[in-house]
């Protein structure tokens, strides 16, 4: 694996302007035919139930509730959709996988809606794939990157909820991370470790973000 790239002091000040400013909510889409033009790059944030995706969204964009987290798991139920930096790039947040408290045939449902997304949105630059720090990766992780692999689209793991676990162990869960990459072509080389509480490695988030809009 390579070693993180250092980011610039004005690319990342660049990126917490684009994360400081506009971003409203668009659209939840249900079906494709649903869906917003795609006539800018797009990225989409996915993860496991309660791997605090919506916690990493709004500590991204310095909301509070942009992104609304719930005490149910798999609350996010279509693709969510926000126009990031006044028609600079949409950002999506995808249903969470490995659904709680609903049937097989919903969590089927979604499962399809999202491969058939990945599969064809053309503007689709990133998945941004959570995984818990405390965890790392289970086999529904395994199982997505799978799908993005067959499916072609570039992802990043973006390791969550660092400031819940010791940091020699955050290390060691990023290094079986690293080595599990090995086998994923579509996985990008680079992994971020990130506390939305903390603060941890946003800035470097966000100029990922920011370098996929130029």
């Amino acid at each position: 694996m390579s070693e993180t790239p250092e980011f610039s002091e004005d690319m990342i000040e660049a990126a917490r302007v684009l994360c400081a400013g506009p971003c409203d909510f668009v659209l939840g889409a249900a079906s494709l035919t649903q869906l917003p033009e795609a006539d800018r790059p797009e990225i989409a944030f996915a993860g496991r139930s309660n791997v605090g995706k919506s916690s990493l969204i709004n500590a991204l964009l310095n909301r509070k509730n942009l992104a609304r987290a719930s005490s149910e798991p798999g609350r996010t139920r279509e693709l969510n959709y926000f126009d990031l930096g006044e028609g600079k790039m949409w950002l999506v947040d995808l249903p969470g996988f490995g659904y709680a408290k609903v049937s097989r045939t919903q969590a089927q449902e979604w499962q399809r809606l999202t491969l058939r997304y990945l599969q064809g949105r053309v503007n689709l630059r990133r998945v941004f794939l959570l995984v818990d720090s405390r965890r790392g990766l289970m086999d529904t992780d395994l199982d997505v990157m799978n799908m993005l692999n067959t499916a072609a689209v570039t992802y990043q793991i973006v390791m969550t909820k660092a400031d819940k676990v010791k940091k020699t162990e955050a290390e060691k869960t990023r290094a079986k991370v690293e080595a599990a990459l090995k086998k994923h072509p579509a996985a990008h080389p680079v992994i971020r470790v990130t506390s939305s509480e903390k603060g941890w490695g946003l800035p470097e988030l966000r100029a990922e973000i920011l370098q996929l809009t130029l």
